[in-house]
């Protein structure tokens, strides 16, 4: 850990932060309502207004753009009774079947199945303005670095391993907030190094509008994980029907809530990180094709007991594709059970930051208690 300036702290090597994300940090450093400090996390990258990898606590306001546009994404892992003795020589059906059960990319179920009309309900009574086909939206996985991965971990058990958020609706609902915190700042002449660290002040009509739909889309987020999660538990039980599901972890990396730190209750955004009080279980992914950490966290209080989230984006997705090639995806996909195709090209291992080394630095934030290793990734374009 490291003072980078009195108001950020910091889990990786100043030298190490890309200069716009540093740029971003000491944007974001500066605005008034920023409470003690902001914490950068080992996997700092650049973010749409606030930087990827940062911790947030904020007295009195909330910035929008720093939660992101997909609230809620984050991560879940079950572990099995299983062990890499008890598979079958090719898993090609498994992935078939998880394919076919869970849609993929940016489609969406054309109806509300079983298994999520309960979820559907729930959530249908705690707002009264979703946008229209959300419900079809539940049980889906998304594009981008989104997946669904069975591994196995140092003992050969086998678990399930799968990175979603809100969907559409999730994006629909943070875009709009963050054109309405814009506008306030224009109404109110307030000047910012960044018009994407808009703000929406404490006890005001938008703050509050946009908190009801933060903490709607938070539970969207996480009701489409567990629906996911069931689903591929589903698939495995058909090919395996005397298999336990045991271990069981669901926690975002796209999120705000109100939290005690320092004796004072404040928000606290990660936009990319993972909250991790001590005892906590979480989950740090690599990239397709590398490794992911089942931890433990230590309740660091410099870092607002947070971890980071994953690797990281070392290229952008229009530079990886201009350095990779299929057969460059192919290499490092070898021995994983997965669909090749070009349109994840941008998604190859290396064109993330080398996860062993963010966890490296992260030894003051988290324990290790599994490293998992992909055998089978599901991918949405």
């Amino acid at each position: 850990m490291k003072h980078i300036t009195k108001k950020i702290v910091s889990f990786i090597p100043e030298e190490e932060i890309d200069p716009h994300a540093l740029q971003q940090l000491h944007n974001i450093a500066s605005l008034p309502f920023i409470f003690k400090h902001i914490s950068v996390m080992p996997d700092c990258h650049v973010g749409k207004g606030a930087t990827g990898g940062s911790v947030i606590a904020t007295k009195g306001a909330i910035i929008p753009a720093a939660v992101g546009v997909d609230i809620g994404c984050g991560m879940a892992a079950r572990r099995t009774s299983l062990t890499a003795s008890d598979l079958p020589d090719t898993l090609t059906p498994i992935l078939d079947g998880i394919e076919k059960t869970i849609p993929t990319g940016r489609g969406k179920n054309q109806r509300v199945c079983d298994d999520a009309a309960v979820f559907a309900r729930e959530l249908s009574d705690k707002t009264e303005h979703p946008a229209e086909s959300w419900q079809q939206q539940l049980g889906s996985l998304g594009g981008g670095n989104h997946f669904i991965e069975l591994s196995l971990d140092e003992h050969d058990n086998v678990w399930i391993v799968l990175h979603s958020g809100s969907r559409g609706i999730g994006n629909q609902l943070a875009q709009k907030h963050i054109k309405i915190a814009q506008k306030l700042m224009d109404d109110f002449f307030i000047p910012l190094e960044d018009r994407d660290l808009a703000y929406l002040p404490q006890n005001t009509p938008e703050f509050d509008a946009y908190m009801a739909d933060l903490l709607w889309a938070q539970d969207f987020a996480l009701s489409n994980r567990k629906i996911m999660l069931r689903r591929v538990e589903a698939v495995m039980q058909s090919h395996f029907p005397e298999i336990q599901f045991l271990d069981n972890i669901n926690c975002h990396h796209n999120f705000s809530q109100m939290e005690n730190h320092f004796n004072e209750n404040i928000w606290v955004t990660r936009k990319g990180a993972i909250q991790m009080n001590e005892g906590m279980f979480g989950i740090i992914p690599g990239s397709m094709g590398t490794r992911t950490y089942i931890v433990e966290g230590l309740g660091n209080n410099m870092a607002f007991r947070s971890a980071p989230h994953g690797a990281g984006r070392r290229f952008s997705r229009t530079e990886a594709r201009k350095r990779f090639t299929p057969d460059d995806l192919r290499r490092s996909m070898e021995g994983i059970e997965y669909r090749h195709r070009e349109s994840i090209l941008d998604e190859i291992p290396e064109a993330y930051k080398d996860i062993d080394q963010v966890m490296e630095y992260s030894k003051d934030l988290v324990s290790v208690k599994a490293v998992l290793r992909q055998i089978l990734s599901v991918k949405g374009d």
